[in-house]
């Protein structure tokens, strides 16, 4: 059997507009739909305002950007005391903006790429997901776990 991009790729994907504050990324991800497959997103294409890809967030950097950037740089937040600071840092997450929080690392597939290179390159990356362009347009994204289910469930 040989599966491409293209065969795997879910084409109903979510966008967000990059200046949109991360609150609306919250909510959008909260209610996202359930794929085909069983798993429910927890990330969004960001674009800008001529629908070019630059971009993305999830579950995961809306958590990373709440926490405060000083845990980035060696301090351990298990020896802090957090005494009532959550409410501040969720306040300051939904009014920030998504192009602050996303992910501008992009790396993509074309369309034609065979699924196990793409697999090599979501494992050798640490990804989640990819994004499938086609002549510079986003048509697609691949989340490792579609090409779980796609490999396995039948």
């Amino acid at each position: 059997m040989q599966l491409f991009a293209r065969d795997i790729m879910t084409k109903n994907f979510d966008t967000i507009y990059m200046d949109a504050p991360v609150e609306q990324a919250i909510k959008r991800i909260l209610s996202a739909k359930v794929r085909p497959t069983g798993h429910k997103t927890v990330s969004l294409m960001v674009v800008d305002y001529d629908n070019g890809l630059v971009g993305t967030t999830s579950m995961y950097y809306i958590l990373y950007h709440l926490r405060p950037s000083y845990l980035n740089y060696g301090v351990d937040g298990y020896d802090l005391n957090w005494g009532g600071d959550l409410d501040k840092f969720v306040e300051e997450i939904k009014h920030k903006k998504v192009v602050h929080i996303m992910n501008d690392n992009l790396m993509s597939v074309s369309p034609d790429e065979p699924v196990m290179s793409v697999l090599d390159r979501l494992i050798k990356n640490n990804l989640r997901r990819i994004s499938v362009v086609d002549n510079g347009r986003l048509v697609g994204v691949i989340y490792m776990s579609d090409i779980f289910y796609h490999l396995f469930a039948e």
